[in-house]
């Protein structure tokens, strides 16, 4: 039983995060707790500390939009906290659609070569495609279609048709294309990976430790960035990488870890 929990304990952490925080925004919303208050969009720590999606802000912007002061420190805040981790820390530890995708690509592991494959780069056509589309037309575009905007709204105060479209990215994933909405659709994602290249949490790898078993590239939702495993020690420095923890969990060999600026976490990997 404890080593099932260790080899699970980064999953687990990460959705016992993404529970609390919708609870916490439901209960500050709909109970008036104190502690967090409003949505992923715009929110309020203890009453006093903004924070601000930064992609939707920069949508808003370019649709040609006056945002309030705390509305912009709220972006720089969190937009600080991501490049300093790790933009796409977000994707694996906080969005609320990445309990659903996950589930989707287990469930469809073993028909992932038989779906279509598209560029991961696409993505950054979409990133690029919403803000041209937010410019032209005004608005926020992504925000208005948005299944991450959808389920965790919907959690809080009712799904109603936001229902059709977390369905929807689940059998995109589960049946056209593994990791397809994440990994190269979102624009989310997309924008995270870019301010978070510099992040200072990052995967390490020894390769002298490492038996080739290949774990971490099957479980892995980028896994084209883990091209070095069993060939050369490095950290992984790609933007792209969620930190997950998923292929520190799989490594029997204790061969990947986290580590912040080259220096190493103390990390066992167990199972």
């Amino acid at each position: 039983m404890m080593s099932r929990l260790l080899r699970h304990r980064y999953l687990i952490a990460r959705r016992i995060l993404q529970a609390g925080i919708l609870v916490l925004l439901a209960g500050g919303n709909l109970y008036g707790w104190p502690v967090l208050v409003g949505d992923l969009s715009h929110s309020r720590l203890l009453g006093t500390v903004p924070f601000s999606d930064p992609f939707a802000v920069a949508q808003l912007l370019v649709a040609g939009g006056v945002l309030a002061g705390d509305v912009l420190l709220g972006a720089v805040l969190v937009l600080a906290f991501y490049a300093l981790v790790g933009g796409r820390t977000f994707c694996a530890w906080v969005c609320p659609l990445n309990a659903v995708t996950d589930l989707a690509n287990r469930l469809g592991t073993g028909r992932r070569g038989t779906h279509p494959r598209t560029g991961r780069a696409v993505r950054y056509w979409v990133l690029g495609l919403a803000l041209v589309v937010s410019a032209v037309a005004g608005t926020a575009a992504f925000e208005a279609v948005s299944p991450i905007g959808m389920l965790h709204r919907g959690v809080i105060f009712g799904m109603g048709a936001g229902w059709a479209a977390v369905a929807a990215v689940f059998l995109f994933d589960l049946a056209v294309m593994h990791n397809g909405f994440c990994g190269r659709l979102c624009p989310l994602g997309a924008f995270y990976a870019l301010i978070g290249r510099f992040g200072l949490l990052r995967v390490r790898h020894d390769h002298t430790v490492c038996t080739h078993c290949l774990e971490c590239l099957r479980v892995c939702p980028e896994n084209q960035i883990l091209q070095q495993v069993g060939r050369v020690s490095g950290t992984i420095n790609r933007g792209v990488c969620t930190n997950c923890g998923r292929c520190i969990e799989v490594c029997d060999d204790d061969a990947l870890g986290f580590r912040i600026r080259g220096r190493a976490l103390s990390e066992r990997t167990g199972g």
